[in-house]
């Protein structure tokens, strides 16, 4: 089964720039997660199931960590999540900086995809 969080919206101060860790930027970040909790289906049971308020908290601590590069807190994030989470056998994040600081790129955004696995 698939749990997944689509497009949190967060804001973040991450960036090579001194300009991006000083000011920030919008972010939107996609969980989907493979997750061994089909007995939740039958039980109807929070605790047979991983808890996606849990998960989007677990995103959100990982994201107020300034860091350099998307990839270092795409990889914190699904690492944390596999830990976190026994039932997960694997994670992808996917992380879109809204306005990336490039001169004369017009875009919808740029960023990083990761995939890990137990």
């Amino acid at each position: 089964m698939k749990i997944f969080l689509n497009d949190i919206q967060l804001h973040a101060k991450h960036g090579v720039l001194p300009q991006e860790r000083l000011v920030g930027n919008d972010y939107l970040i996609t969980v989907e997660a493979d997750a061994h909790v089909e007995k939740a289906g039958e039980t109807d049971d929070l605790g047979d199931t991983v808890n996606y308020a849990d998960m989007a908290d677990a995103v959100r601590q990982e994201m107020a960590q300034p860091s350099q590069l998307l990839e270092h807190v795409a990889t914190r994030i699904a690492k944390r999540l596999l830990r976190d989470y026994a039932t997960l056998s694997s994670v992808r994040v996917r992380i879109t900086k809204l306005s990336p600081p490039i001169p004369g790129l017009q875009c919808s955004g740029a960023g990083v995809e990761i995939y890990l696995q137990h």
